[in-house]
């Protein structure tokens, strides 16, 4: 019989390449018999990739997978869960509107007389739910269930598709409050007991310490290391997680000086008890004409969803916001506009660019949007002002007519700022605005967001690099799990923050 701590699963120099990224570069990696696996990493590090490996999803360009000490190659998810392997996705793919039993058997359902035999099929999902020590009514539709519940059936149908001995968790508990984390916590550890090896992929450092028996860390697709969890202190895995940047940039603590004696005293927005269920713990966060406010945190920490609040793309459940003054009542993002509020979205691609469209038109959206579409902005117009922000930013481009598709990444930010910086905002919200560009281009928006600060508009700015954030900011708001930790004025200590994001005793 298998020991419990021997490897189910090794896998030994994986390559994997994509169009212009190399997704992994040289991974190693190993899953044990009855053990919780954590695997962490900040966004691109490339925890999907593997995942994707070794659920068939994607082949890899080299290297090797071992299941049971021997050598597999895993051809498609069918294979997948064939050979015992089974995934739970972040977003959950059942069908809310059918029974808990008949998700949990889809495709599956045991038939009698050429009709589905339900007394059986529900006896089957009781069955399957009482392993995970989950007393269930499996006959009540899905929809009138929890997310937690809903997390169960889902974990419960991948293991009734097959005798799974390797179950991956993707993000798990990223819709679930303290006690429906706990309540999937303790099947965890009930299948742990049972000798299920699990990969649990969160960025909740929290929750990686209470569940996990070892730690594998990625960044930028290659291998950090993997350590006992018990052994490595939180500090350490923020250090490992996060890294060091390897180029050097011009010394900004001047630039940032000289514009710190400009801050207004007045506030711009004040923001007091803001918060929204699942996605926020309430908040006080005060921004001054003149001044950069970064947000310091892990992927997941709270970061976006405090941006998406200040901008009106959710609206708050709690809390309120004032804005030179007057209570904000239109929560949206039009409103937001229209107080000279403006917000460059993390997700360029998907959230900023529209790649078909022309550099001039995607420079001239929000304006137009602010403006309606029954007060159309003159063709002249839009190329004056495109071209003003081509060359106030230093946009490489052929001309104004361009496809922004076309452009590097760098220069579809510098693109998406342009369009906001048009609306002549007085308070810009900048999410992750460096990530995926060019050493040069990072050095460019990190000097336009100083620049913008001395002449007197307020910038929140959002990075995964602390360094970028303390070249920038004059005030840091730092976040954990959801909730705003601490804040800091004038210079801090990296170390400092790095101790709070980890909620570090140290």
């Amino acid at each position: 019989m298998a020991e419990p701590n021997e490897e189910i699963v090794s896998v030994k120099g994986i390559y994997k390449y994509y169009p212009g990224v190399q997704a992994l570069d040289n991974v190693d990696f190993s899953l044990r018999r009855g053990e919780i696996h954590a695997l962490v990493g900040e966004n691109g590090a490339g925890k999907s990739t593997l995942i994707k490996i070794l659920t068939g999803v994607d082949q890899p360009d080299a290297g090797t997978i071992m299941l049971d000490q021997q050598k597999v190659t895993i051809r498609s998810p069918q294979h997948a869960q064939a050979i015992g392997i089974s995934t739970v996705y972040q977003e959950i793919n059942l069908c809310t509107n059918l029974t808990v039993a008949e998700n949990i058997l889809i495709g599956r359902e045991p038939m009698r007389w050429g009709s589905i035999d339900r007394k059986t099929m529900n006896a089957r999902a009781k069955e399957v739910l009482n392993r995970l020590d989950i007393d269930l009514d499996v006959t009540q539709t899905l929809d009138s269930c929890s997310v937690a519940i809903q997390q169960m059936a889902a974990i419960a149908r991948a293991l009734e598709i097959t005798s799974a001995k390797i179950l991956i968790l993707d993000e798990p508990t990223s819709s679930l409050d303290k006690h429906e984390t706990d309540q999937l916590f303790a099947v965890l550890r009930k299948l742990k007991s049972e000798g299920m090896a699990i990969i649990f992929i969160t960025h909740f450092l929290d929750q990686v310490y209470e569940v996990s028996d070892r730690i594998t860390v990625l960044r930028n697709g290659i291998l950090v290391g993997s350590y006992d969890t018990a052994k490595l202190s939180r500090l350490e895995l923020i250090s490992k997680m996060i890294g060091r940047s390897l180029t050097e940039f011009e010394d900004m603590t001047k630039i940032k000086q000289e514009s710190s004696q400009r801050i207004k005293g007045e506030a711009l927005l004040d923001a007091r008890g803001l918060g929204r269920a699942r996605c926020i713990e309430p908040f006080d966060l005060e921004l001054r004409g003149g001044e950069v406010v970064g947000l310091a945190g892990l992927l997941g920490s709270g970061r976006t969803e405090i941006a998406q609040l200040l901008f009106g793309v959710d609206k708050p459940d709690t809390g309120s916001i004032t804005m030179e003054g007057r209570r904000v009542k239109n929560y949206s993002p039009i409103g937001s506009i229209s107080r000279g509020v403006a917000l460059c979205p993390e997700d360029r691609k998907n959230l900023g660019i529209i790649g078909e469209l022309s550099v001039r038109e995607n420079i001239i959206l929000a304006m137009q949007a602010n403006l309606g579409w029954f007060k159309y902005l003159r063709t002249q117009e839009q190329y004056e002002i495109a071209e003003k922000y081509i060359q106030l930013l230093n946009i490489a481009t052929p001309s104004a007519d361009q496809p922004v598709k076309n452009l590097s990444g760098g220069n579809q930010q510098k693109v998406v700022l342009a369009r906001w910086l048009a609306t002549n905002p007085k308070l810009l919200i900048m999410d992750e605005p460096t990530r995926g560009i060019d050493v040069g281009a990072k050095a460019e928006i990190q000097k336009l967001v100083l620049s913008l600060a001395e002449e007197g508009m307020s910038c929140v700015f959002i990075s995964s690099e602390l360094e970028e954030i303390l070249r920038t900011s004059h005030r840091i708001a730092v976040l954990r799990d959801r909730k705003k930790v601490a804040e800091f004025s004038g210079e801090v200590a990296e170390n400092k923050i790095m101790q709070v994001i980890a909620g570090s005793e140290e």
